[in-house]
């Protein structure tokens, strides 16, 4: 009768020892999931819903500075999948004075305002700094589904800014 216990304790030994084995796998795993995990959000979020986006360039000066960062909203007229041109779904369409980011036909990414919508499905874009702006002026106008978003904040500036200034913009439209 010993001999089967300690049996039962050898065979119950092995199992613990075989459970912290397969733990310390478990334990060196979760972080690299949660890693993964954090990384395939992160990158869902910036390519479906916003993206940050540095300025270079006067053409909306003075009230977005080189260098500002620019929080875009990347559903706030419609939703579209990164890799296609147009919307999946369109809920609105933007107005003038709102702040877009936007290929210029030529495929560069550029931040202007929006100054009226054409009947073509296109939108006239022009910069605040009209002396130094390549705009709407140059290429003409921009069809809608080439807008990647509204800019929804600027760094160093209260979103309060960005409104009055739209405002402003469109009464000297």
């Amino acid at each position: 009768m010993d001999r089967i216990i300690e049996s039962t304790e050898t065979a119950e030994a092995g199992e613990n020892r075989e459970n912290r084995e397969n733990n310390k796998k478990r334990g060196t795993l979760r972080p690299a999931r949660a890693v993964l995990g954090a990384f395939f959000c992160a990158l869902l979020v910036k390519a479906l819903l916003f993206d940050i986006m540095i300025v270079e360039g006067l053409s909306m000066f003075p009230v977005i500075r080189p260098g500002t960062a620019l929080v875009v909203g990347k559903t706030a007229y419609g939703l579209r999948l990164p890799w296609s041109k147009g919307y999946l779904l369109r809920w609105s369409l933007p107005r003038a004075g709102d702040v877009v980011v936007f290929y210029t036909p030529h495929g560069e990414i550029a931040v202007k305002r929006c100054a009226e919508i054409t009947d073509r499905g296109a939108f006239i874009a022009l910069g605040d700094n009209r002396r130094s702006s390549y705009d709407s002026r140059s290429y003409g106008p921009v069809p809608i589904h080439n807008i990647i978003g509204k800019v929804l904040a600027a760094s160093g500036q209260p979103p309060a800014v960005l409104k009055a200034s739209r405002e402003a913009a469109v009464s000297n439209l």
